[in-house]
């Protein structure tokens, strides 16, 4: 318990009636000190009688204490006559502050203490860290197109995406469809005319020849499936090289007509052809290699040997294609060379490559989401329209894809990748942009090519 003057712990009165506690003098008031505290004169004897029974002491003791009552003084063990009863404690009225005062603390935890004032019940010490105003608030980045000229999160490279589409669709579209329109049509005539007819496993065989059966189908799947991947591979590749002009301007906030994208992309055709050709024949040829030693064996071994080699090749192809993913847009946006292409996006993507695999995977799985959507009305629409691939698919004896279901199919792929085509493409751009944003401070120049103010004057 502190003894300072004045201070007395809250609601610790036994008493609601003021000064309950408080012992008071049944005399008048002496201003004679204390006998304690006065020198002993006369007998001896009289003083250690005095000392011994506190309740034969002279008056003067008790009057002393009055006396340090009315200076406001509580002696040690004692209440103070101020202490307010239980419940109804409240800090002192005070006046209205002159002029120099200084201002009262604000509401709730941490004011500020009283100058001069003891600790006690009404001065908390600041607690908990303030910082200075406006602290924690970040400045926003310039956005003069479809993106802010920062470091991109993944939600901003896909919305990027589709709000570049959506700005310039008609030329989005326009260059996807006449994609995909080929695309569809060179793969038709290879499926109808090209590929051979699918192996049929008999069921009734022995165990060695399902197995013999099931190789060889997966062989025969291998070969037919292959043209198809080379061109899916090399028509996303081909328009995200010529779709990375419309992107670049997309950012900046300009206009983009076809005619923009034809004079910008028309130089770089052969190599952008080039470019997509020899990705989507290296992704496929390394698959090939992982599964041939399976296919050429024929045995259990071999089946063996196709379990080993598919994840082995699926991982290799994974990273090939992750690491040159941005080389079409440098190819047409640099004006670089194939090769250069090449070494330009294994660059950029070096040190970042697990963060641009798992966007582009979250981008194909968008992609297969919109394809399942779209895919699945064409498909139930090609069997209603073609009754012996219907027939087929509830027979052991599978009957070869006709016209009508495979016209129909081929509508439903060419939709599909004129509206995914485009996403996938800015996509790419987009990692493109941001990986120069972060490695080269692109956001520099593209701030002073978009005629942002504070841009002109950095660097020159």
């Amino acid at each position: 318990m502190n003894d300072s003057p004045g201070w007395a712990p809250p609601g610790s009165a036994p008493s609601d009636e003021r000064g309950a506690g408080v012992p008071r003098p049944s005399g008048p008031v002496d201003s004679e000190p204390p006998a304690a505290s006065r020198p002993a004169e006369g007998n001896p004897a009289d003083t250690n009688a005095a000392g011994a029974n506190p309740a034969e002491a002279n008056p003067a003791d008790t009057k002393s204490a009055d006396a340090n009552d009315a200076n406001g003084n509580v002696a040690a063990g004692q209440w103070s006559p101020t202490q307010p009863p239980p419940g109804q404690w409240s800090a002192p009225a005070s006046s209205a502050p002159g002029p120099g005062a200084p201002p009262p603390p604000a509401p709730g935890w941490g004011g500020n203490p009283n100058p001069g004032g003891h600790p006690g019940w009404g001065n908390q010490p600041p607690q908990g860290w303030v910082g200075p105003q406006g602290w924690g608030r970040t400045p926003t980045a310039p956005k003069p197109g479809v993106v802010p000229l920062r470091p991109l999160s993944v939600g901003e490279v896909l919305d990027g995406s589709v709000s570049a589409m959506r700005a310039h669709w008609r030329t989005a579209l326009g260059i996807s469809l006449v994609v995909a329109v080929f695309v569809q049509v060179v793969s038709l005539l290879i499926e109808r005319f090209l590929l051979p007819e699918p192996i049929t496993i008999d069921q009734n065989a022995s165990d060695s020849e399902i197995l013999r059966q099931s190789i060889d189908a997966m062989r025969s799947l291998l070969v037919s499936t292959a043209p198809s991947a080379v061109l899916g591979m090399a028509a996303v590749l081909f328009t995200a090289s010529v779709l990375s002009v419309v992107v670049s301007r997309s950012v900046l906030g300009r206009t983009v007509t076809p005619a923009d994208v034809r004079a910008e992309a028309r130089p770089r055709v052969l190599g952008v052809v080039g470019l997509a050709l020899l990705l989507a024949v290296a992704i496929v040829a390394i698959m090939a290699v992982g599964l041939a030693p399976g296919l050429l064996v024929g045995s259990a071994a071999g089946a063996g040997l196709i379990v080993l080699g598919f994840p082995v090749a699926s991982v290799v192809a994974l990273w090939l294609m992750t690491l040159f993913c941005l080389s079409a847009p440098a190819l047409v946006l640099e004006r670089q060379s194939v090769g250069q292409a090449l070494r330009r996006s294994a660059k950029l993507v070096r040190g970042a490559w697990w963060r641009i695999f798992g966007i582009l995977a979250l981008t194909c799985l968008c992609v297969a989401i919109v394809s399942v959507i779209i895919g699945i009305p064409f498909a139930l629409i090609g069997l209603s329209v073609d009754g012996g691939v219907s027939n087929g698919l509830f027979s052991a004896d599978p009957t070869p894809t006709g016209w009508p279901f495979l016209l129909v199919s081929s509508l439903g792929g060419v939709l599909i990748s004129m509206l995914t085509y485009p996403f996938v493409s800015g996509v790419i751009s987009l990692l493109y942009i941001d990986q120069r944003i972060r490695r080269e401070a692109l956001d520099l120049e593209l701030g002073r090519a978009a005629g942002l103010p504070g841009y002109a004057s950095n660097g020159g």
